[in-house]
């Protein structure tokens, strides 16, 4: 006898339209960058401890009273935002699982997103209980930048187009090189906050130890090497079937000099809390732009059309035909 899962049964009735699994995964995935830059806003307005306790807002309210203010109020909101991205996680799921025929790497793709969801609160939590500790305040970024890794992987697994282009190994090369430097800069990103004077709550909460001044100087020399990588893999793609990546790679570039230009802006101006927002949100940019250029110039790295059951459903007359074999429970 089989068991099967809630999602498993209504698989086995209904099926819903690649339209609606396009549209869950720009949902989480813009989700997944609103709930980066709101939770820079906590730091920002120096409401880290607005709610002095985890899961509990205090030791006997799960929510902000009045007394606790805005900045109570701030922290607060920021935990409700959880909800929304869980909501659209769950979209993710439900719709990816009632695809016919099931891609199966789509459903794990979603369900991990649930997973590091659920697993950046806890590191949230526990960066309230050590009193925002700037390496667990940067781990818990960092958890919010593989969250959105997944939902830009999801997206780009139901909205690109299969790409004939095959690039050659020095591209390949290159572009696991702007891959690498960027993991390096938005890490290297984290060291410059948790050492700065931006503490995000009061002078009282601990920083990384690190001279401000110098992991300033090493974050902006990355950035350099960032933007000339992504110059030279722009100047690689000029085979006529690389119009797709070299786009890609030239709103890539922009973002980057813009982040760059925000950075400096930033440290000139004494971090106004509004640019901080704005380099916040180009992190996540940034972030994502880099994993649209690496899959868009490596098509066979995470290719949207796949051999089998692991091929996407694509709306129109590609759309696939072949009738889904025995649905799993899982």
């Amino acid at each position: 006898m089989r068991i099967t899962t809630p999602l498993g049964w209504a698989a086995d009735r209904w099926s819903l339209s690649s339209r609606a699994l396009r549209w869950s995964t720009t949902a989480a995935l813009a989700a997944s960058i609103l709930i980066i830059v709101t939770g820079g806003l906590v730091r920002i307005t120096g409401s880290g401890l607005g709610c002095s306790e985890w899961p509990l807002c205090t030791g006997d309210s799960l929510v902000a009273t009045p007394e606790m203010g805005i900045h109570g109020a701030i922290e607060f909101s920021n935990r409700m935002l959880t909800t929304v991205i869980v909501l659209a996680v769950g979209w993710v799921i439900i719709t990816a699982r009632l695809q016919r025929p099931r891609d199966r790497v789509m459903t794990r793709l979603a369900w991990s997103q649930f997973w590091i969801v659920v697993a950046n609160a806890v590191i949230g939590g526990v960066s309230v209980w050590v009193k925002l500790n700037p390496y667990v305040v940067a781990f818990h970024f960092l958890a919010a930048m593989a969250l959105l890794t997944t939902t830009t992987l999801t997206w780009h697994r139901v909205h690109a187009v299969p790409s004939a282009y095959a690039p050659s190994p020095g591209t390949k090369t290159l572009s696991g090189w702007l891959a690498g430097v960027t993991t390096v800069l938005v890490i290297a990103g984290t060291v410059v906050t948790g050492s700065g004077p931006h503490s995000g709550d009061s002078s009282d909460v601990p920083r990384m130890g690190f001279d401000w001044d110098s992991v300033t100087w090493v974050h902006g020399v990355l950035g350099v090497a960032t933007l000339v990588l992504g110059v030279v893999l722009w100047w690689r793609l000029r085979a006529p079937d690389a119009a797709v990546p070299r786009r890609r790679v030239v709103m890539f570039v922009a973002i980057v000099l813009a982040q760059g230009i925000i950075g400096i802006v930033q440290v000139l101006t004494h971090l106004p809390e509004l640019v901080v927002a704005l380099h916040l949100l180009g992190a996540a940019l940034v972030w994502a732009g880099m994993l649209r250029v690496l899959l868009d110039v490596n098509p066979s790295l995470f290719r949207p059309g796949g051999p089998g059951r692991d091929r996407p459903v694509h709306s129109g007359p590609a759309r696939a035909t072949a009738a889904p074999g025995p649905v799993s429970s899982l």
